[in-house]
């Protein structure tokens, strides 16, 4: 997927793949969702979502209160991609992230 979003392209082609994140339910389920953290060539980080038509990436038909499965890409700071790795792949936020965190 491609989008230009603030004159920065974002291709999932492109990009460097980090880790992806599933929440389990067969890619059929309306509740089917599904994150990939990406890298640019530039430093960029951005997510690619999708899922069905009852989560967070459903887009709108047209006809009234209807919905379908949809994706997008989410440009992400550097503090938003620290954080989506430390929940979803805390190895991977040491590797990428550790000069963010502390000793508790």
């Amino acid at each position: 997927m491609k989008m230009i979003i603030n004159r920065k392209r974002y291709d999932t082609a492109t990009a460097e793949e980090i880790t992806d994140w599933s929440n389990g339910c067969f890619t059929n389920d309306f509740n089917y969702c599904a994150e990939t953290l990406y890298r640019t060539k530039n430093g960029a980080w951005f997510l690619h979502g999708c899922g069905g038509a009852l989560s967070q990436y459903a887009k709108s038909t047209g006809n009234g209160n209807t919905t379908s499965s949809g994706e997008t890409i989410i440009p992400l700071d550097e503090k938003a991609a620290a954080d989506w790795l430390a929940r979803h792949e805390p190895d991977l936020f040491e590797k990428y992230f550790s000069h963010l965190a502390t000793d508790a």
